[in-house]
This record gives structure tokens, C-alpha cells and sequence, in this order.
């Protein structure tokens, strides 16, 4: 009877968890899965620092935003934060990949995903003291502007890193 009550109990709780992240935004839940890698006392160093990174680009996104008085949708801010994510983790995975290949690839994508955050500014915000915090900090393991428009500069770093990889 007990593993019975236990059991229904365990399905009502994982319900209520696939309901709780159907009820998130896409934001939220980048947002949420950053802040709880950046808090985990597990998380190395480095996972602590590349997802305070997206922790910081998210709220500066947010405040800008609000700063500016703008209003912007759901999709805005899902799609801002998906990409986010997908270029960071990206980023990641291509200088492991580069660092196997050269150290010269390494720079190469370091450099191509930079310069992708670069050119895509968001707002235009001439605080670069603000907004190249990260570009300017020799020793981050993300070196890309908070004032990124992250859509483009994923399509823009993805495509030209496949380049990069196969030359």
C-alpha cells in the first residue's frame, strides 16, 4: 500500500513539474537553469561563469528595455533568450573542437563569435563601459557585448564557424 501511495504521489509531483515548465516561458526557464548552474555548489568555475554570463545578458536585456520604455512580446524575449543560450553553449563546443584541431582554429572561433556579438548590437548603447564588461576581461570565458542582438549573431557565428572548422 505504501509504494502504491508513494508512487501516485511521485506521478502527481512529476505532473505537476511538466505543468509548472509548460507554464515558463522560454526566457524563464534559460534564465531559471543559468541562475540554478551559477548557485549549485557543484558547478566548476567555469560552467559557474559562462552561465553568469547569460544570467547578466538576460537581466541587462531586461532593464534595457525597461530603461528605454519599451514593450516588447513573449516571442522577443524567448527568442533573445534561446539564442542566448544556443550561442554560448555553442561557443563552447566549437573551441573544444578548434583547440583539437589548433591552437590558431581556437582563436579563429574565439574571434568569430566575438566579433558576431559585436556586430549585432541590440540597442546601441554607448555605455561600452557597461556593455563590453565581458569583451573587455581578458580572463572571461565569454568574451561577447551584453548588447547583442543574440538572433543574429547566432546565425551570423554559426554560419561562419562551420568555415573555420573545415578549412
Amino acid at each position: 500500500m505504501k509504494k502504491i501511495l508513494l508512487i501516485a504521489l511521485l506521478a502527481v509531483s512529476a505532473g505537476l513539474s511538466a505543468q509548472e515548465q509548460q507554464d515558463q516561458s522560454l526566457y524563464e526557464r534559460v534564465y531559471k537553469d543559468a541562475s540554478e548552474k551559477v548557485n549549485d555548489p557543484e558547478s566548476s568555475i567555469e560552467t559557474i561563469e559562462i552561465n553568469q554570463f547569460k544570467v547578466t545578458a538576460l537581466n541587462y536585456m531586461s532593464a534595457k528595455i525597461a530603461e528605454l520604455g519599451q514593450q516588447r512580446d513573449s516571442y522577443f524575449y524567448d527568442s533573445q533568450a534561446v539564442n542566448l543560450k544556443c550561442f554560448v553553449d555553442d561557443f563552447i563546443v566549437n573551441i573544444t573542437k578548434a583547440r583539437a584541431i589548433s591552437t590558431e582554429k581556437r582563436k579563429d572561433v574565439i574571434a568569430c563569435y566575438r566579433s558576431a556579438s559585436l556586430s549585432h548590437p541590440l540597442f546601441g548603447d554607448t555605455d561600452t563601459e557597461r556593455t563590453f564588461c565581458y569583451v573587455n576581461d581578458t580572463k572571461t570565458y565569454t568574451p561577447f557585448s551584453l548588447d547583442t542582438d543574440w538572433e543574429k549573431a547566432y546565425n551570423e557565428a554559426n554560419t561562419k564557424v562551420r568555415t573555420i572548422l573545415q578549412q
